[in-house]
């Protein structure tokens, strides 16, 4: 059976085969899917480029690196897609990165890691922390749309400031979480940080070369930023072609597509009974995406001129409240199993499937 490495290594040929169908003109369908299997392997090797300079120089600053470059895929691409004007694209991949992980990747790993071991255990206290901080962004989220359907005459501009205050109080508190995850309460996150370390180090005692792997992480963002141009530009005529709506594109398949190395990596360790680990992945990245790469494109969009506010459609909202509230009534506990698991996946796939059958709104 073939590894995650060579899984991702093999993948790598995507890279080239993108670039030429852009350049030798193969159509957008053919682009689009190649551009998001070529990303799939880069956003491994920067999640691995990341983990590797941040055992070199230290738990803190090193924490403050996988804090930042947890989601930069996604961040990336997100940025791309808001600066060619798909700000509707861009919400919806907030959404889909949120309910993904929530849903998809925990309840995968609780899945499978129930089916070898009957009952997995992971720190009830983190999991509770944890379930405020995403009920604090399904607050921030449910807001401006609220004040958008309950107020006559809110205009755009008006939601946009809004938009913006609220993206600044949720960066305050993203910081106000690091600080108290790699500074003052560091022991509760000890069993993480002990994993993340072994999963990058592996059984080598030696440490990694931190000009090479700086050399690796420039390169791959490099990459990303490219994909995420190709992916964007050919967005339209694929989706098109393929049937999709562009609600259905930006909250299932790319987020999918821009996950999928974190979604590898928490089933991995939920494999090997590392269920705090895996759990850590999974709503860390939620909690990431929620309260600092949705309020930073909120911030850039205001200064590149391309206004993104934090006005929802309803119905992504619901998906969101009904992700949070799942994930924390099933992680209250601190304990899982297949079951738990698969009511997860179950929800996942109903939500889906109304996203693929909800129709294109403005």
């Amino acid at each position: 059976m073939l590894s995650k490495n060579t899984i991702f290594a093999i993948l790598l040929i995507f890279v080239p085969l993108s670039i030429a169908g852009s350049l030798l003109h193969w159509g957008g369908t053919v682009v689009f899917i190649t551009a998001c299997l070529a990303i799939i392997p880069l956003a491994a090797y920067m999640g691995e480029a990341t983990e590797a300079i941040a055992v070199v120089v230290g738990p803190n600053i090193g924490g403050l690196m996988n804090a930042t470059f947890g989601n930069a895929t996604e961040l990336i691409l997100a940025y791309v897609a808001l600066r060619e004007g798909f700000i509707d694209v861009v919400k919806a991949t907030i959404t889909g990165s949120i309910i993904g992980n929530l849903l998809l990747v925990m309840g995968l790993s609780m899945f499978l890691g129930g089916l070898r071991f009957k009952e997995q255990e992971f720190q009830p206290i983190t999991a509770r922390l944890n379930a405020s901080a995403m009920n604090l962004a399904v607050v921030a989220l449910l807001l401006p749309t609220a004040v958008q359907f309950t107020s006559t005459g809110v205009g755009e501009a008006v939601l946009q400031r809004l938009s913006v205050a609220v993206a600044a109080v949720l960066i305050f508190v993203y910081g106000l979480s690091l600080l108290f995850s790699m500074k003052t309460h560091t022991y509760l996150y000890d069993v993480g940080v002990a994993g993340i370390e072994e999963e990058s180090t592996g059984e080598s005692t030696a440490r990694p070369k931190i000009w090479f792997w700086s050399l690796i992480l420039l390169i791959v963002t490099i990459a990303v930023a490219v994909e995420s141009e190709l992916l964007v530009a050919s967005l339209e005529e694929a989706t098109e072609q393929l049937g999709l709506t562009a609600l259905f594109t930006g909250v299932i398949l790319l987020p999918i597509i821009g996950n999928a190395a974190e979604h590898a990596t928490a089933v991995t360790v939920a494999l090997k009974n590392k269920m705090d680990l895996s759990v850590s992945v999974a709503v860390g990245s939620s909690m990431q995406i929620a309260l600092f790469v949705a309020p930073v494109l909120v911030i850039m969009g205001y200064i590149i001129g391309q206004p993104m506010d934090l006005n929802f459609n309803p119905f992504e909202l619901v998906a969101v409240a009904v992700a949070v509230w799942l994930a924390n009534s099933i992680s209250s506990d601190g304990r899982s199993n297949w079951l738990e698991g698969m009511l997860l996946l179950a929800t996942y796939t109903i939500l889906a499937l109304a996203f693929f059958f909800h129709p294109l709104t403005a």
